[in-house]
């Protein structure tokens, strides 16, 4: 009698989508949608319905080095500038010594260009939210602002320069960073122990984009 041969499949890896905000909002990148990925939403707004409530600077439901990857889009600029550090530092704290991070923001440098030539009230671009101006950009989202959304207001801002001197200072090994032409920072931080070569075929044509010029 042929043994029997039982097909194992590969153990999923797990993203922290930190800040995810409600499912119908803009989300984690498609990357990171398919089968192989688990994906764990933390925010600190309930009605998100995230599977964690809570703030991305005190994270302590979530023990050392248990991610594969973090995922972080248009958080770091609700909070305080004093608080951002911490943030950054507890990302890297869940994060496994050979994971990545991602972190997308809004882009000072571009939103001050847009701000000189069009004024603050010009439309830039119109987002699933609506038409996103200037002063958006640089202070939250006016209209959710109004609607009582406060934890939409932006505190602090970056430049490309500034975020990737803040990841180095939290203990990322390596970090790349670009900006984009939607406004936006994009920035790639690796762990002590990364591979970045398989990392970035992992992510495709957005791995090949933060590769680093030669």
């Amino acid at each position: 009698m042929a043994d029997e041969q039982t097909t194992v499949s590969p153990a999923r890896k797990r993203i922290l989508n930190a800040g995810a905000g409600p499912v119908s909002a803009r989300g984690i990148a498609p990357m990171f949608r398919g089968s192989g990925w688990e994906e764990v939403r933390l925010d600190i707004d309930p009605s998100s319905k995230p599977n964690v409530v809570g703030s991305i600077t005190e994270m302590t439901t979530f023990p050392d080095h248990c991610f594969d990857a973090v995922w972080s889009s248009h958080t770091l600029e609700h909070l305080f500038a004093h608080e951002v550090p911490r943030a950054l530092g507890e990302c890297k704290r869940v994060l496994k010594t050979d994971g990545f991070a991602i972190f997308l923001c809004p882009d000072l440098e571009s939103v001050a260009e847009h701000l000189t030539k069009y004024g603050p009230d010009h439309v830039a671009y119109t987002s699933a939210a609506g038409p996103i101006t200037a002063l958006d950009m640089l202070y939250g989202h006016q209209a959710s602002v109004a609607r009582g959304r406060v934890s939409m207001a932006h505190k602090t801002g970056f430049t490309a320069e500034r975020l990737g001197k803040l990841l180095l200072a939290a203990g990322f090994a390596t970090v790349h960073v670009r900006r984009d032409e939607q406004f936006e920072i994009c920035a790639l931080a690796f762990a002590e122990r990364a591979d970045h070569a398989r990392i970035q075929r992992e992510l495709g044509s957005w791995g090949d984009q933060m590769k680093p010029s030669v």
